[in-house]
């Protein structure tokens, strides 16, 4: 058994990591930015669209906090990655749901599922940038922890609309068909 402690990385295998990193990060972000903006122009208006119009601004916000963090980390924005993720992001609408040229009601949720998961990956990002920034005067621990907060705060919100979207699209409150009812009859009392 190998009891040896590993090397650190020497100067650029270390900023190449990182690059590799945050690009692998700031395409999820582009992509998350792009299922954000889609969703909240499909339920603009319905009681859904005011939720997701202040994650979709959330969501754009923390995309370019972590493009900053790349210019001041010096690590060049790797374009094909995030040109990768937004044209998956296009291609996933194009998913066999059902129905042949309308959106599946199930849109939502699965969509609601999706950008969860992408927030907690960038809680995770900001959680592990925040634990290095002790290693790493140009990463601004406050910024980090708000950043951490607003993921965290994203997630809790996310998690009350898929309970809802949830309760609304796979079980809808009952309403009795009116035509099956029996039609009241006068109170008949002497």
């Amino acid at each position: 058994m190998d009891t040896t402690t590993p090397t650190p990385p020497d100067g650029p295998t270390r900023q190449k990591r990182l690059g590799i990193y945050l690009n692998d990060h700031l395409a999820g972000a582009t992509a998350g930015v792009e299922l954000a903006r889609r969703m909240t122009r499909e339920h603009r208006g319905s009681s859904y669209g005011e939720t997701l119009e202040s994650l979709r601004r959330e969501i754009s916000q923390d995309r370019q906090a972590l493009v900053r963090l790349l210019a001041d980390l010096d690590v060049p924005a790797r374009r094909y990655k995030s040109y990768g993720a937004w044209l998956g992001e296009k291609a996933a609408r194009m998913k066999p749901n059902g129905r042949l040229l309308r959106r599946s009601g199930l849109a939502l949720l699965v969509e609601i599922e999706a950008l969860r998961l992408g927030a907690q990956g960038k809680a995770s990002l900001w959680r592990g940038l925040l634990a290095a920034s002790a290693q790493d005067a140009r990463l601004d621990a406050d910024r980090l922890e708000e950043l951490l907060r607003r993921a965290v705060r994203q997630i809790n919100t996310l998690d009350a609309l898929h309970a809802r979207a949830a309760t609304e699209l796979l079980f809808p409150a009952m309403r009795p068909d009116p035509a099956s009812t029996p039609a009241a009859e006068p109170n008949s009392a002497p």
